[in-house]
């Protein structure tokens, strides 16, 4: 575990990632360089809109060439594939239990396969692939219960060792002059001094990060304000998303899992409560029963 993030992080590589989820699949082209000062990372999504997203180290811009917008922001606190495990390898282990399976291939490239089998119904098991010299992961699959693929990413074509270019990855953000550059604000917060509190968590999930954010011009006094909390077991997250009533677009509704992604809403006295996450549904109720609101 601890391999494949350090290569994830450290090591050079590109290639072509494919996400499937309930039979329909999308591809989008990944660039990470690390040259021991700096690490880059460049996604451009091959299909639906054009969109491309450049981090430099803990700044990331999402560019959107068809309405000529940027978007910077402070880099995202739940880690992506290949960078998966987003703990050390004793909180991972206290939820899932790590098993060897064998050898196969993937993107032409010899790969060990393990099993993280969930401890408990509150997470999913997951199927992992990790190139055999490197350790840099190169296919996951989240696994139903009964064993199902319920969703997978992987590399369908990948290059190892290349060497960094993290200029040239950056050459987009040079050439901005017609676009609309919005900067997003999320001032890193307590979940408690915002008037909110998690009783008992789902076992095996932390804090990760807690912020609130601005849907807008940090300078519109009536810009939307939500409060975002992030948890995680070391291996996959929830996500908790707070902010004030709106009747009008805030409705009840049933909301099936889309793949291994659950989605709950709720309503607290004038508040509206989203989670989310790659988790099975109860583990969002246990979540949502948790959260309270405390008194001033």
């Amino acid at each position: 575990m601890g391999r494949s993030q350090e290569a994830a992080a450290h090591r050079n590589y590109q290639g072509t990632l494919v996400v499937s989820v309930n039979g329909l699949s999308s591809a989008s082209r990944l660039v990470h360089y690390s040259d021991g000062n700096q690490q880059a990372e460049r996604i451009e999504w091959l299909d639906g809109e054009s969109r491309l997203m450049i981090r430099v180290n803990e700044v990331q811009h999402t560019l959107w060439p068809r309405s000529r917008l940027a978007v910077v922001e402070a880099r995202d606190a739940r880690s992506a594939f290949p960078a998966v495990f987003a703990a050390g390898v004793r909180q991972v282990l206290e939820s899932y239990e790590w098993r060897r399976i064998g050898r196969d291939r993937v993107a032409g490239l010899d790969a060990e396969v393990v099993l993280m089998r969930a401890r408990d119904p509150l997470r999913y098991s997951q199927r992992l692939w990790s190139e055999l010299n490197s350790g840099l992961l190169l296919r996951a699959e989240i696994l139903a219960p009964g064993g199902q693929v319920l969703e997978s990413v992987g590399f369908t074509e990948v290059a190892l060792g290349v060497r960094p270019q993290i200029d040239a990855l950056q050459a987009p953000l040079r050439q901005l002059d017609n676009y609309r550059v919005a900067k997003a604000t999320a001032l890193p917060v307590r979940l408690e001094a915002e008037g909110w509190q998690l009783g008992a968590l789902p076992a095996g999930f932390r804090e990760l990060h807690c912020v609130r954010r601005v849907l807008g011009p940090a300078n519109e006094p009536n810009a939307p304000v939500v409060l975002q909390a992030i948890y995680g077991d070391g291996l996959t997250h929830v996500s908790v998303f707070i902010e004030p009533l709106q009747p009008e677009r805030h409705q009840p509704r049933a909301s099936a899992p889309v793949g291994a992604t659950s989605t709950l809403t709720l309503r607290r006295d004038t508040y509206w409560i989203t989670l989310v996450g790659d988790v099975p549904a109860e583990t969002l109720q246990r979540f949502g029963e948790a959260l309270v609101r405390r008194r001033p």
